[in-house]
This record gives C-alpha cells, sequence and structure tokens, in this order.
C-alpha cells in the first residue's frame, strides 16, 4: 500500500493493493484497516469539515435523524438476511458482504480496534456509513422530511462529456463534481482488490482494480468517476427528483442503496449492459443518476462505424431504470454530454421537471439549459486533452452570453457554466430559485482520461474551483472564511496533474 501527495497541486493519493493468497473477507477487512491507518488525519478533517454536526448526539433534526436511523438499520438487516440466505451461491450478495466487510475494516481501522467481524454488522459505524451515503442522503433527506432544508433548486451536482476526437482517433472521457467547497479533501484512489466472484469458485472479479477520484473515508468515488480492470470507464452526473409522489417506492427492505450498487456493478460487469443489469437491482430510489457506461474494448482508433456497447447510458428514478445503448448517437454528433437533466423523456416527464420548465423557464429543459448549448457550442474546439481539459473548465460567465440567467440581477450567472463558480454571484443579487444563488458551492476539480491512458489507470485531475478565467477561489477572502475547511490550502490555484500508478 502506498499513500503520498501528488506534488504541490492538492490532491492526496492511494494505492492499496490485497495479497489474493489470503481468502476474500480477510481481504476486504484489512484493506479497510489499512486504508483508515494511513488516511486517518485526512478523515478526521474531513469528518469536521463535512458530516460533524450530521444527526449527532446534540441533533435538533432527532424526528429526521431517527428515522434516518432506523431506515438504516432496517436496511442492513434486510441486507444481512440476503447474504445469509444467498449463502454462497450469489455473486451479487457475496460481494455486498465483502463492501461492509471493507466499511467495517475501514472504521474498526480509525478507531484502532482490530477485531474481524464474526456475527452482523452494528450500525454503530454510522460515521462511516455517513461517509458513504453523501449522495443517498440527498434523497432520504426529503423522504423523511428533514427540517430548515436549504432552498438548493436546479442545483447542479456535476458536468461530464464524452468526446470522439476528429476523425474518431480517440474518445475521451472527462467529468467535473460540483460540490461545497468545504467537501474539497480529496484523494485519488487505486484499488487492486483481487477477490473471487464466488466464494468456492476461482474466477476473479472482471473490475479487480479500479482507479478513480475519491475522499477521506470513502471507499467509491462519489463523484462518481472509474477506470475499471474490465476495461469499462463508468461515469455519473446527479439528476435527482422533483415529483414527490415517486417518494413511495423507498422503502427498506428489497433495497441496496445506491454507493453500494454502483460498486458492486463495478466489480461484477464485463460489459455496459451487464453493468446496467447489475446496478438495477434492488433500485433503492436514492441518488438517482444519469451513469454512462463506456466500453473501451469497443473502441477502435479511426474506425468510422461504430461497435454496439460503446456507450450504454442510465437513468434512474425511484420505481425506474431505463438503459439504452447510445452509441449510434455518440458517433452521430460526435460526443454525449450529461449536466444533470435527464436525456429520456419519460424520465424528463415523471421526474416533475415538467412543472419546473412551465414556472421558470428553458433553464430546466435537456436543450436549452445553459450547459447543454455551451456544451453544443464548445465541443467543436476539442482537438486533444488539453482543449478538453480547457473546456470542462470552462467558466466565463461575466462575459458568457450562454451564462445569461432570465430572471436574474445582475443578468450573468457563475451557476451558468461547465464548472459553476456559484460564489461569485453577488449576495444581494436577485434570483428566481436556489441554485443561483450565492453559494460555497461549484466545480471543484476535473478529471480525463483516454483510450491509451485508462489501460494503466492513468488519467489527468485538477484539484479546487475553476481560475482560468475567474478569480482563484480563496478561503480567507471569501464570504466563508468562517467555515471549517481543516487541511485546505487558502488559496486555491492548481493545475492539472498526470496520474500515474506505482
Amino acid at each position: 500500500m502506498h499513500m503520498g501527495r501528488l506534488g504541490i497541486q492538492h490532491w492526496a493519493a492511494l494505492e492499496l493493493t490485497t495479497n489474493e493468497k489470503y481468502n476474500d473477507s480477510i481481504q476486504a477487512y484489512a484493506a479497510g484497516v489499512a486504508e483508515a491507518t494511513v488516511s486517518a488525519q485526512l478523515v478526521y478533517m474531513h469528518w469536521m469539515n463535512t458530516m460533524v454536526s450530521y444527526c449527532g448526539p446534540f441533533t435538533y433534526q432527532t424526528n429526521y435523524c431517527q428515522k434516518l436511523k432506523s431506515y438504516l438499520e432496517a436496511n442492513l438487516n434486510w441486507m444481512e438476511k440476503q447474504i445469509e440466505e444467498a449463502g454462497m451461491d450469489s455473486a451479487y450478495w457475496y460481494q455486498v458482504r465483502l463492501v461492509l466487510l471493507q466499511l467495517k475494516g475501514l472504521e474498526d481501522g480509525y478507531n484502532g480496534q482490530i477485531s474481524f467481524p464474526t456475527g452482523r454488522f452494528s450500525i454503530a459505524s454510522f460515521g462511516f456509513l455517513l461517509f458513504q451515503l453523501g449522495g443517498d442522503l440527498e434523497d432520504l433527506e426529503s423522504v423523511f422530511d428533514k427540517p430548515e432544508q436549504e432552498d438548493n433548486l436546479g442545483s447542479g451536482s456535476c458536468s461530464a462529456l464524452i468526446k470522439l476526437l476528429p476523425g474518431n482517433q480517440d474518445l475521451l472521457v472527462s467529468h467535473v463534481t460540483w460540490n461545497n467547497y468545504e467537501a474539497m479533501l480529496r484523494i485519488l484512489k487505486k484499488y487492486t482488490l483481487p477477490f473471487r466472484t464466488l466464494p468456492r469458485g476461482d474466477t476473479t472479479i472482471p473490475g479487480h482494480t479500479q482507479a478513480f477520484s475519491s475522499y477521506p473515508g470513502t471507499i467509491f468515488s462519489g463523484d462518481d468517476f472509474y477506470i475499471l480492470s474490465s476495461g469499462l470507464v463508468s461515469l455519473e452526473t446527479t439528476i435527482g427528483n422533483s415529483n414527490s409522489d415517486l417518494w413511495k417506492f423507498i422503502r427498506a427492505d428489497n433495497s441496496v442503496l445506491e454507493w453500494l450498487r454502483n460498486i458492486v456493478a463495478n466489480r461484477l460487469a464485463r460489459t455496459g449492459e451487464e453493468w446496467a443489469v447489475i446496478f438495477e437491482k434492488f433500485n433503492s430510489g436514492t441518488y438517482n443518476n444519469q451513469w454512462m457506461i463506456v466500453d473501451y474494448k469497443s473502441f477502435v482508433p479511426g474506425m468510422v462505424a461504430p461497435q454496439r456497447g460503446l456507450l450504454t447510458v442510465l437513468e434512474q428514478l425511484p420505481g425506474i431504470v431505463i438503459t439504452t445503448d447510445k452509441t449510434e448517437l455518440l458517433y452521430h454528433k460526435g460526443y454525449w454530454a450529461s449536466y444533470n437533466v435527464p436525456y429520456f423523456q419519460y424520465i424528463f416527464n415523471i421526474s416533475g421537471l415538467p412543472a419546473l420548465v412551465q414556472k421558470y423557464g428553458d433553464w430546466f429543459t435537456y436543450e436549452k439549459n445553459p450547459r447543454a448549448q455551451i456544451f453544443r457550442r464548445n465541443q467543436t474546439l476539442i482537438r486533444d486533452m488539453d482543449s478538453m481539459i480547457r473546456l470542462m473548465r470552462f467558466n466565463n460567465f461575466p462575459h458568457d452570453p450562454l451564462s445569461r440567467c432570465q430572471g436574474c440581477s445582475p443578468p450573468q450567472n457563475g451557476e451558468n457554466a461547465i464548472a459553476a463558480r456559484s460564489d461569485l454571484n453577488p449576495a444581494n443579487g436577485t434570483y428566481p430559485f436556489g441554485a443561483l444563488h450565492q453559494r460555497r458551492h461549484g466545480a471543484t476539480d476535473v478529471k480525463v482520461t483516454s483510450f491509451a491512458m485508462m489501460k494503466n489507470y492513468s488519467f489527468l485531475a485538477a484539484s479546487g474551483p475553476t481560475w482560468d478565467d475567474l478569480p482563484p477561489f480563496q478561503w480567507s477572502s471569501s464570504p466563508y472564511c468562517n467555515i471549517s475547511h481543516m487541511g485546505h490550502p487558502d488559496l486555491w490555484k492548481f493545475s492539472p496533474i498526470r496520474v500515474r500508478w506505482g
């Protein structure tokens, strides 16, 4: 195992490998213990910055927190039962069990109380479970009526672009996380976990090696952006759900939370189609995203006619998942962009978006959303990795006509760009809905890989809010200097690095 800082560009890096000579359960638990041991300090700071007051002992949201806790307990109990009943015969439940063991190892390693679990998992790991639940919580908060939710209507959460270079010479895949700035302590991770597909089998899981952008205390990406040994790259942007009638589909049994389904699909799938089939099982209806699965095994540089299965697109809402092969459209248009609006008409219609379009206009549509238009205009400029990063970091909202916002004063808005900078919107402006206000929220990174790079789990990455055409973000001079940001640099002015593994 290897943990280090990559230069001064404000990423930590963790390379974690387990030994296949040991049984999978010990590998999984040890992986958690080892990660906690080397990243404990970052975990502590990240916890203090992001989660310390969430449903803690002195919480005022008692009612919400109790509902959440009993949901999570019931869900864990239901999963334990499935694991026991499936015994040695289900690849799915076997992987779920290994993920939970890894999480337990992380918690035990952090607390310095290492003892391999023999009984059931307890919800004592509420803290470490919360780290995994980031995206799922967004929806659970709505379901269980968390009080004082900020009005973040329309809040973006990530931009993604899959781009064929001219002559189909290369295929670039890129993802930009949008997040609260206090969450900018980051770890780039490479896990090599040579688990078996089944406990008595001798085949190794297809996704035994994964490189991804991540956070302290989190055993998956969360962004999400993964390069997998199966030849797949999986990524998503959040579409959310604005239709409260769908919350009735959220239940503690017969459902596996999104963070777990995503890990299991990444481990077990060999193709985009398989990924979708595995991911769709036990849909929790939480962390509702548009997933893109790129199968680089189907990509041939320079080839005119595409091979089916190169791009699989999946969208999830409570009670429904839709999946389609979108390879032809990718080759026809030269790109696929993703920006928090559902592509499938049916998903769009039942997600509650038509009502928002009626109320607020084009901003909530798939075709005329500001990012849809910026991607359409600027993707033609991409010739190589550098121009790809330039587009994914693009925000020139003071001067870009496509960053204008109807009903905003001032009219140009920092949210309306590929890499949002909502901190730069004036506090005293007037804005039609929450996402457009001044917030400590925006694009916090970029990752991009290519046909050649992904073979070595390599990618380019830059940390922090964009500063290409805008002033860099600085805690001390921002309106948010009082918000906990332990371990952060004051000034975020970092260039992209090339991530190469040992």
